[in-house]
């Protein structure tokens, strides 16, 4: 069984704890470029970087940070996680990641969403009573452009009528993911498309998850996809230390810090209190927090319940210092992988 790991971001830009410093963002963006090599360093499968439009996120467009990681790497597979195709131009996306296709000799995918973060609606012109359309028919136009090198493309209320014209220039086999937090018409209408689908398993537990990548599956076999087709991935918080106890206290400030920023912007998100985070790294909760033989633990167990095929760490979810950073990769990819991969050798 062939499981990928790999790391996805936001390239935070929040309060260091020890210094109370913000990195800049073009400072925080160089940092990723260095994660990336390291992560392709020490054998993991993929990196991910999410697009945001917001002072607490550096990246906006995640190909352009790809781009500069393909660059020194050989083997890591480089993916938005996730791109906001509802803001966007279909054409252009695909050129972008084309070309990171290029850059990397055919390790490029895209990771598409609706967009959990809305800015970019307001930012390029968009209305957000459109989400549900914008994203449909625009997924549409990418696969179109993806399928084929001439675009005949009918027009929608959304994007401009293509009469034949060339779409360049063509990746080799550009792979299109699609990101959702767990809704259950999105995950059927993903399932119908036989795309590969990645979860944001963030809260709640692990076993909760269950039922709907089980719908996924049957729904995209009963619209006769074949089962290599319905990839699944989950991704979720989390940071690895040597000693358990101080990656958990040392995983706690950055996190609070966005987390709090974010109820205070969502009616439906909470303040992390320590009791809640304290959960969320147990056993039973979705954080995955601690030493290497923990996590690896951790990521085996939820991938062996759910039937994943891919599991990203966001790595982190808010500033840690550069150095610790590095050094969590070099754990997760040393240490944590390994058994992993061993754990479903031969299952």
């Amino acid at each position: 069984m062939k499981i990928e790991l790999g790391i996805s971001t936001f390239g935070e830009t929040t309060k260091l704890e020890e210094s109370g410093i913000i990195l800049s963002h073009d400072q925080r963006i160089r940092n990723l470029v260095e994660e990336i090599e390291l992560a392709d360093k020490v054998g993991l499968d993929v990196y991910g970087i999410g697009e945001h439009h917001r002072d607490d996120f550096a990246v906006s467009n995640p190909e352009i940070v790809l781009a500069a990681g393909a660059v020194n790497t050989k083997n890591i597979k480089l993916t938005s996680a996730v791109t906001v195709l509802s803001s966007a131009d279909p054409i252009r996306i695909y050129q972008n990641f084309s070309t990171v296709d290029a850059l990397s000799s055919g390790r490029a995918e895209i990771m598409v969403g609706r967009g959990s973060f809305i800015e970019s609606f307001p930012l390029f012109g968009y209305d957000l009573d459109d989400y549900e359309t914008l994203f449909t028919e625009k997924l549409d136009m990418l696969l179109e452009i993806k399928d084929n090198e001439i675009l005949n493309w009918p027009g929608g209320r959304h994007t401009p009528k293509v009469d034949g014209k060339g779409v360049y220039p063509r990746a080799k086999n550009l792979d299109v993911w699609v990101g959702t937090g767990g809704s259950l018409n999105s995950t059927t209408d993903i399932a119908l498309r036989g795309l590969p689908i990645a979860y944001a398993i963030l809260g709640g537990g692990i076993s909760g998850f269950k039922k709907i990548i089980n719908l996924y599956r049957s729904v995209g076999l009963r619209a006769n996809h074949p089962i290599e087709n319905l990839k699944v991935a989950a991704h979720s918080w989390g940071y690895i230390e040597r000693n358990k106890e101080e990656a958990i206290n040392k995983y706690y400030y950055p996190t609070k810090l966005v987390m709090d920023r974010i109820a205070k912007e969502r009616s439906h998100w909470s303040e992390l209190t320590w009791d809640k985070y304290m959960h969320m790294v147990s056993d039973d909760g979705v954080m995955f927090v601690g030493d290497p033989e923990t996590v690896a633990k951790k990521i085996i167990r939820m991938i062996e319940e759910l039937g994943l095929n891919r599991f990203l760490l966001h790595l982190p979810l808010g500033s840690m210092k550069h150095e610790d950073i590095l050094e969590c990769i070099r754990l997760f990819g040393e240490e944590v992988a390994p058994k992993v991969r061993e754990y479903f050798k031969d299952r």
